[in-house]
């Protein structure tokens, strides 16, 4: 895999794929934790002379123009946060005739159709646009979509300094973790994570689960899987399964946590994911917490910076985890084979 600090990006038009899918209420962001991780690559590439278009997406307007899913908040935050100007440019057929110059934004790559569709003539589209391309968007890394995978057929790839700290943190856990090595896994999306768990018990000493992901019955007989013993009306976990799972986890030394433990967005069903996080929070070996809701629950707890790295990844740091290979880093040339 080819870093960002390998490439000779002076004098040159680097298109920035980057993680722009924020939290939006009312057309105002509510959480800008992915902006902020973006800004070491963007000011590696302006302190390094280069002229650099951002691209990303916004929520899911299915390939229509959907004026609240445009990125004009994102750029005015990140150009805040960066002391940049930042151009939206609404339209591709505008910077082919124009160019940019310093920092440009392209509006929302799900505004084409062709983005999620991988778009042979999309992809080719926007490569044409310059000279070489970053991907410091590890979060959709796991997507076929044209700006993951079809840019870099046209262009010289690199990995971002924020993918490659991805990689890094992740890749630790797989290749050799401190243990007791526990998984902790919850949230609703049980589609895509239970699946994973046969693979994440082999991986891990204990596999402890909440959230929707507890009712798979289904992974019973599992070793290493570990299910709660009581639970508070179906949206969180009881005290006995709080007592259960600290008993464990008081003893790991490397904790990976993805998705809530109950619906704590109500205070009636924060106990358990409170708890826990509690507990990892005092824990003195390495915790990696992923996923936009673990994320926004330890924030509401004044708990996520005593975590020892926060991945910007849901699906793809569990789809990393479980050994899956991603297509944004297939096409990075991340994987030897």
């Amino acid at each position: 895999m080819k870093r960002l600090k390998e490439a000779k990006v002076s004098g040159k038009k680097v298109i920035l794929r980057a993680d722009l899918d924020v939290p939006l209420e009312d057309g105002r962001i509510v959480d800008d934790t992915r902006l902020k991780a973006l800004l070491p690559t963007l000011k590696y590439l302006l302190k390094n002379k280069a002229d650099v278009l951002i691209i990303g997406h916004l929520g899911r307007p299915k390939g229509k123009r959907d004026p609240k899913l445009s990125l004009k908040p994102v750029a005015e935050k990140l150009g805040e946060l960066s002391g940049q100007k930042i151009t939206l440019i609404s339209d591709i057929g505008d910077i082919s005739d124009k160019g940019y110059k310093g920092v440009a934004m392209l509006e929302n790559l799900r505004f084409w159709p062709g983005e999620e569709k991988n778009k042979a003539a999309f992809a080719k589209k926007l490569a044409a646009l310059g000279d070489l391309y970053v991907n410091d968007a590890f979060a959709v890394s796991h997507r076929k979509h044209a700006s993951i995978i079809g840019i870099p057929e046209h262009l010289p790839v690199y990995a971002g300094l924020r993918l490659e700290e991805e990689v890094k943190e992740l890749g630790s856990v797989l290749e050799k973790p401190e243990r007791p090595l526990i998984f902790i896994i919850g949230g609703a999306k049980t589609e895509t994570k239970k699946p994973l768990v046969p693979r994440f018990a082999k991986i891990a000493d204990k596999a402890i689960l909440g959230g929707l992901v507890m009712f798979a019955r289904e992974l019973e007989g599992i070793p290493n899987v570990v299910f709660p013993i009581d639970a508070e009306d179906a949206y969180d976990i009881g005290p006995k399964s709080i007592k259960l799972f600290a008993g464990i986890i008081k003893d790991a030394k490397t904790v990976v946590w993805n998705g809530p433990l109950g619906v704590w967005e109500d205070n009636r069903y924060e106990l358990g994911t409170r708890a826990i996080a509690e507990e990892l929070a005092l824990l003195p070996g390495k915790t990696i917490v992923g996923g936009g809701d673990t994320i926004a629950a330890l924030n509401a707890f004044g708990l996520l910076s005593k975590m020892s790295y926060v991945s910007l990844g849901g699906g793809a740091m569990l789809a990393f985890l479980a050994g899956k290979k991603l297509p944004g880093l297939v096409a990075l040339k991340y994987y030897k084979i």
